[in-house]
């Protein structure tokens, strides 16, 4: 059952999440999905970050390694460029930081 301020189902996240680095960290509001690759045998979850002037500072407009923590976990992940909005794409492989179904995990290896 969804908590209050966050919607998500078996491979979906929209809620508050922490990216952060050594050095700084910022709190936004994330939309996360992500599905098992056949191809290559793993799970690749991505998303958006709202724009965010703490976001702005980590990533100072480049493509930026962090790690993003929800409620449910934390996973690295990478940070695109901005998008002419100022959000931030963010990508990752295996298990995402947002519960997923037990077979997915199992497929990934990941479990």
């Amino acid at each position: 059952m969804p908590q209050q301020g966050h919607e998500h189902d078996e491979d979906d996240y929209n809620g508050e999440a922490v990216i952060f680095t050594a050095e700084r960290h910022a709190t936004v509001h994330v939309v996360l999905r992500g599905n098992f690759q056949p191809i290559d045998g793993r799970f690749h979850w991505y998303g958006r970050a709202e724009a965010s002037g703490e976001l702005d500072e980590i990533a100072d407009g480049r493509k930026t390694d962090v790690v993003l923590r929800t409620p449910h976990g934390e996973a690295v992940a990478t940070l695109s460029e901005p998008d002419p909005w100022n959000r931030y794409r963010i990508t990752g492989l295996g298990r995402p930081p947002f519960p997923l179904d037990s077979e997915l995990v199992e497929l990934d290896g990941t479990g």
